[in-house]
């Protein structure tokens, strides 16, 4: 059947959904996934939310008679002057029907996306879905198993038979936050548009709020295509649908406090080129704009003047002071003073100085904002393979306390450069090549540093690198805590460079780990290296 999406309206749909063991009941459709021919839909069980994928011919199947009227309701409405079905905003509500209950239906005074769908049995209806994501119209072709002329439509059936069997409990704003020192998150971003053209498959499934599924597309000697479906345990797993809210929620909101205990607090996000980074990090991006009052950068700074507020810190007389430097190719420039070179120090006592380095006094988050926006339009970006606009630097944002002269506490915002090979990026041409070796060579320098922790080394090697040296004291201080955002592409395309991303992170996490246990500072395990005391015999030797 063709289905087109031709109106777009924020409202969960009531519908009847079959699970596993048999049962029946009613769910809310959540998202609609085009290229898979199926819907998300949520429901509360248990006191938890609880989901599934669900096709849209058992859809079809279970809800015939909401559809039927759908199918009566829209052939009486007048066609459009314009674009058949696109753009168009209804504030109608579908009524009750007389086998199902009149609250299941409601839909209040919202507006719906209309899927226009024809087959041998319906000659032509429309399908009202709630859809997140705004300015979408979409033509695609659905069979019950997929399209069979997509490439690797073999893979992709494979994966959803894989999923038809996974319960999927996703994270919420509802859910407790675990405090420990190192928490290491993974984010998987959605198919963007080239890969949609492309008509990719999406290789990673998040069940649950720490688990991640890999499903490695793998060929035998004999040609016997199967899939490696590989399961990685971190603190926290975020999916396509998260919103860099929820992900600051359970990474970087925790950290904001420790720096007012005075305390070192970092905050990281690593992957790919194009995986979403300064996305997750800066804020939303419309075309090349950013937003960004969206991003963790302007969220942390947000509950720091919150802080500020409360009868227990105001009394202090802490300041607060922003700085925002780029890492590029070795060097150090300061991207609030005119891209100024700095040098990166230690002084008598081993601290790590950055000299010259400026530190500008904020009295708002209106302030803060506005030192992102400047700091960002400064820093170096270059042409690669996965991004037209990849960010070349490592650009460190840094939310400093001050009580006088004295530093009080310090929070590191770090978005690293895309680790990438050589022949991906676009240009032949030295520079680039230069640029990719470095970025590559610093990334590779913070996992020696983690392996090195990891095994208690008496010599950890800092000094490989500016990122490490800048990050030194956030790793290694008293009062330290760390967390880790690995960004990850779900296309088939980017499976080596997901698993490669989602492996540093899995051994971040567990050097860290290790180094903690040996500690006197550690807070204690999250879930995911609970996880590794439960499964590895080698836990007993530490």
């Amino acid at each position: 059947m063709d289905i087109k999406i031709a109106e777009l309206i924020p409202l969960g749909l009531s519908v009847k959904i079959s699970r596993s063991d048999g049962r029946v009941h009613g769910a809310t459709v959540k998202a609609i996934h085009p290229l898979k021919a199926a819907v998300s839909v949520e429901w509360a069980e248990n006191s938890a939310t609880k989901g599934k994928e669900v096709e849209l011919g058992e859809l079809w199947d279970l809800n015939r008679e909401l559809f039927e009227y759908l199918k009566s309701s829209s052939q009486n409405e007048p066609a459009p002057s314009a674009r058949r079905n696109v753009g168009i905003r209804s504030n109608k509500t579908i009524p009750a029907f007389s086998a199902f209950k009149r609250k299941q239906y409601l839909c209040g005074e919202q507006a719906f996306f209309t899927l226009t769908v024809e087959n041998e049995d319906l000659n032509h209806c429309k399908i009202l879905f709630p859809f997140a994501f705004l300015n979408l119209s979409v033509m695609f072709h659905v069979s019950h198993d997929g399209d069979m002329n997509r490439p690797n439509w073999l893979f992709y059936k494979m994966i959803e038979e894989y999923r038809e069997n996974l319960e999927i409990v996703p994270i919420s704003l509802s859910d407790p936050v675990e405090l420990h020192r190192i928490c290491v998150c993974v984010r998987k971003r959605p198919l963007n548009k080239q890969e949609v053209a492309r008509k990719e498959i999406d290789v990673v499934s998040i069940p649950g709020k720490g688990i991640l599924l890999l499903h490695e597309p793998k060929q035998k000697v004999d040609l016997t295509k199967y899939l490696e479906n590989q399961v990685f345990h971190f603190d926290y797993s975020f999916d396509e649908t998260a919103t860099n809210e929820l992900v600051y929620r359970f990474s970087a909101k925790p950290l904001v406090q420790t720096i007012f205990e005075g305390g070192m607090a970092t905050c990281f996000a690593y992957g790919q080129t194009g995986s979403g980074k300064t996305h997750t990090m800066g804020g939303d991006f419309s075309g090349k704009n950013q937003n960004s009052s969206k991003g963790i950068y302007s969220l942390a700074a947000q509950d720091l003047f919150l802080l500020l507020k409360q009868k227990r810190y105001s009394s202090m007389g802490l300041e607060p002071y922003v700085s925002f430097f780029e890492i590029y190719n070795g060097k150090v420039f300061d991207l609030l003073n005119k891209k100024a070179k700095l040098r990166v120090l230690e002084d008598g006592k081993q601290q790590v100085q950055v000299v010259g380095l400026q530190e500008v006094y904020v009295s708002g988050v209106e302030d803060v904002i506005k030192m992102i926006d400047v700091g960002s339009a400064c820093r170096t970006s270059g042409q690669t393979f996965a991004n037209a606009n990849s960010s070349r630097s490592h650009a460190v944002l840094q939310i400093i306390l001050r009580r006088g002269n004295k530093l009080h506490g310090k929070f590191s915002l770090v978005d690293l450069a895309g680790n990438e090979r050589g022949p991906d990026v676009s240009s032949n041409d030295r520079q680039t090549l230069v640029e990719t070796g470095e970025i590559n060579c610093s990334l590779l320098a913070l996992k020696e540093c983690i392996r090195s922790l990891g095994q208690n080394s008496e010599h950890i090697p800092f000094r490989m690198s500016k990122l490490t040296q800048v990050l030194r004291d956030s790793f290694i201080g008293e009062n330290s805590k760390t967390c880790m955002i690995a960004m990850i592409s779900p296309g088939m395309g980017s499976c080596d460079y997901t698993l490669n991303t989602l492996r540093y992170a899995d051994r971040y996490l567990l050097h860290l780990s290790i180094y903690s246990l040996r500690g006197a500072q550690w807070v204690g395990p999250g879930p995911a290296l609970r996880w590794l005391w439960g499964s590895s015999p080698a836990w007993g030797a530490l």
